[in-house]
């Protein structure tokens, strides 16, 4: 009988892995054309074209991720109460307040699903003086689409939208600049 139990619990293993590998890879292998006419796959590693969404901003304005090709984007998933996404925002800030009218975006992404309250967004970006749009993930979509795990997470975008860096932990105004320097 433990002969049989432990076969069945083997085959639920590899059927679960299969599965889940399957599922992974079903977001990635989407090919898309650019604006110049490349072909694309949509996926999570440098070189592949972002994945799209929507979401609405902390003012209730809709904003499509790939609405802003044609200038480089910084993507960044984050929360309120998240030491390291504290110590980043003042220096996005003065990335921000330096460059966005040299064709750059900041979409910065809050987990609005992991916070205590929707109104505790809008209360950070006072008190820490943020600008540049805050989108509100409030079911969770953007993050599982870009399979965030760890916070705060970047994704650096050129101007057709394409992944170009990928940051886990806190990015500096310094490290910001020397990156979308080398971007076309």
């Amino acid at each position: 009988m433990k002969k049989y139990l432990a076969v069945v619990i083997l085959i639920g293993l590899v059927i679960w892995g299969l599965y889940d590998v399957g599922a992974k890879s079903d977001s990635a292998g989407v090919s898309t054309n650019t604006d110049q006419g490349q072909q694309l796959t949509v996926g999570l590693e440098k070189g592949n074209l972002a994945p799209d969404f929507e979401l609405r901003s902390v003012d209730g304005k809709a904003i499509k991720l790939s609405s802003l090709r044609g200038k480089k984007v910084i993507v960044n998933f984050w929360a309120t109460w998240c030491p390291p996404c504290r110590l980043e925002m003042p220096e996005m800030e003065k990335f921000y307040t330096k460059n966005k009218n040299e064709g750059i975006e900041i979409l910065a992404v809050n987990l609005t699903k992991a916070e205590k309250s929707r109104a505790d967004v809008p209360s950070f970006m006072e008190a820490y003086g943020i600008t540049f749009p805050v989108l509100l993930d409030e079911n969770g979509d953007a993050a599982r689409l870009y399979d965030v795990s760890s916070i705060p997470a970047s994704f650096i975008l050129d101007t057709q939208g394409v992944i170009r860096e990928k940051i886990v932990g806190p990015m500096t105004y310094d490290s910001m600049q020397e990156m979308l320097g080398t971007l076309k």
